[in-house]
Formats: structure tokens, C-alpha cells, sequence
């Protein structure tokens, strides 16, 4: 289905990283869900800005009763089902290697929560939009990883250890639900330049980053989303399953 006839929910979409994936997919003619749970003025000021086709939705995409009615809430709005879902939306979290748990002080507290909201949020949002994707004949789900994954240079044992476990979800639910034409696969960056979760980043470590990867460049929140665009087009069609690293080749499959 052209980006142009879809209906895509992007969770966290507010701000940062998801605001910008909301841009791009807005830009392409879809029609967009800028789902929130706190950054209230931000997704309806970016709604506005994007006009008729956007509109912004609160919920805890953790909990599934919230989750349902944003569902309702958006086909009622659009006269169609969500085709599309970007799962980008993260648990409070503060990235500060200096100020994380290590090895020896972690807790099963701090990795649960990052399990729930990643992954938990993750399942909840998808099993919401299996209906339409079905009535409509086939869908597009994209989830949000970290190249942390493979180059786990910082100690964000609870946050690296639940995107994962969403690259494992990512990969079984594609097997799960490829007969009904729905595409599950990944998209995982680094350090992007500059979203509020990196805006206190030094500039030397910028810097350090782009000079280590074949582009000499820190990958941009639009950048990433133009990889994002790829999975939803009709372009990606007999592509699922996948995880494709986003970050100037700073990380290598």
C-alpha cells in the first residue's frame, strides 16, 4: 500500500525522535496518529503544524485499555483503520552513562521497567492494530532499536537488554504474522544529532562518534526517519524479520 493511502501511528511521537519520523511519514501523504503520554503541548503543536492529515492522541501505551481507546479514537477520526505502526515510544529513562546502574548495583526493578514499557508497550500496540491491518489486508509494523545491541559501549544494562528483547519479539512476531501480509522489522540507531535525549551531549563526543564511522557523520533524527519511510513503503515488501542498523556504519551487521 502507498505510503500516500496509509494510516500510521507513531507512539512517542511528540518529540524527538518520533516527531521527526512523524514529519517524514506526514510528508509522504500519510495520514498520522502522534501518539503521547507526557509531552502533551508538543504533539498537539505538531499536529497543528502538519495540518488535517495529523492529529495527536495521549495514551500509556502500556496500558491496553488506554491503547484501544486511541485506536477507536483514530479510525473514527480518519474513516479507516491504522495500516501502520512505528513502536518508538520508551519508558522514562535518563541517558547518562555515568549516572546508570552497573553490574554491581542494576536491579531487576530498573530492567522490568524497561521490559514493560519497551517491550510490553510494544506487544500491547501491536495486538491493538492486528484487526485493521487484517481488514485491510496486510500492515507494516516497525520497531525502534539500538545499535547498544551490538556495540554495547555504555552501560545501559536495563535499556539495552529490553530493546533486545524487542529485536527477538520483532523477529518471531514477523514470522507469526506474515501469512496475513503484515511486515514486523527494525530500525536501530545511535546517538542521533540532536534529539532531547542527546541534547547534553558534549560536543567533543559528537565529534569522537563521526569520526569514527565510514560518513564521518552523526546520523540526524531526519536521517533515521528516511530509513523508518523504507519499511513502510511498498519498497520493503519481501523484507521482514530484519533489523537494519542506522548510524553512519558506525556498527556493522
Amino acid at each position: 500500500m502507498p505510503l500516500s493511502e496509509q494510516v500510521v501511528l507513531v507512539t512517542g511521537g511528540g518529540r524527538g525522535l518520533g516527531s521527526a519520523i512523524a514529519v517524514a511519514v506526514a510528508a509522504q501523504g500519510a495520514r498520522v496518529i502522534i501518539n503521547y503520554r507526557h509531552s502533551t503541548d508538543s504533539a498537539h503543536r505538531l499536529a497543528e503544524e502538519l495540518g488535517d492529515r495529523a492529529i495527536a492522541l495521549g495514551a500509556d501505551v502500556t496500558d491496553p485499555t488506554a491503547v484501544a481507546t486511541m485506536f477507536v479514537d483514530a479510525a473514527d477520526h480518519f474513516g479507516a483503520p491504522v495500516t501502520a505502526v512505528v513502536n518508538n515510544a520508551l519508558p522514562d529513562y535518563s541517558f547518562n552513562g555515568d549516572a546508570r546502574s552497573d553490574a554491581d548495583s542494576l536491579t531487576w526493578a530498573e530492567v522490568d521497567a524497561q521490559l514493560r514499557g519497551i517491550v510490553g508497550g510494544a506487544l500491547t500496540v501491536t495486538q491493538a492494530a492486528l484487526p485493521g491491518m487484517r481488514a485491510a489486508g496486510g500492515g507494516r509494523v516497525i520497531n525502534i532499536g539500538t545499535n547498544l545491541v551490538q556495540n554495547p559501549v555504555v552501560p545501559y544494562h536495563d535499556y539495552t537488554a529490553a530493546k533486545s528483547a524487542l529485536l527477538a519479539l520483532t523477529r518471531t512476531l514477523s514470522h507469526d504474522l506474515g501469512p496475513d501480509g503484515i511486515t514486523v522489522n527494525m530500525v536501530s540507531g545511535g546517538l542521533l544529532r540532536t534529539t532531547d535525549a542527546s541534547a547534553a551531549t558534549p560536543a567533543d563526543v559528537f565529534d569522537a562518534i563521526a569520526a569514527a564511522t565510514p560518513l564521518r557523520s552523526v546520523t540526524t533524527p531526519a536521517e533515521f526517519a528516511d530509513a523508518v519511510l523504507f519499511f513502510l513503503s511498498p519498497w520493503s515488501r519481501a523484507v521482514t524479520g530484519q533489523n537494519l542498523i542506522v548510524d553512519g556504519g558506525l556498527v556493522k551487521n
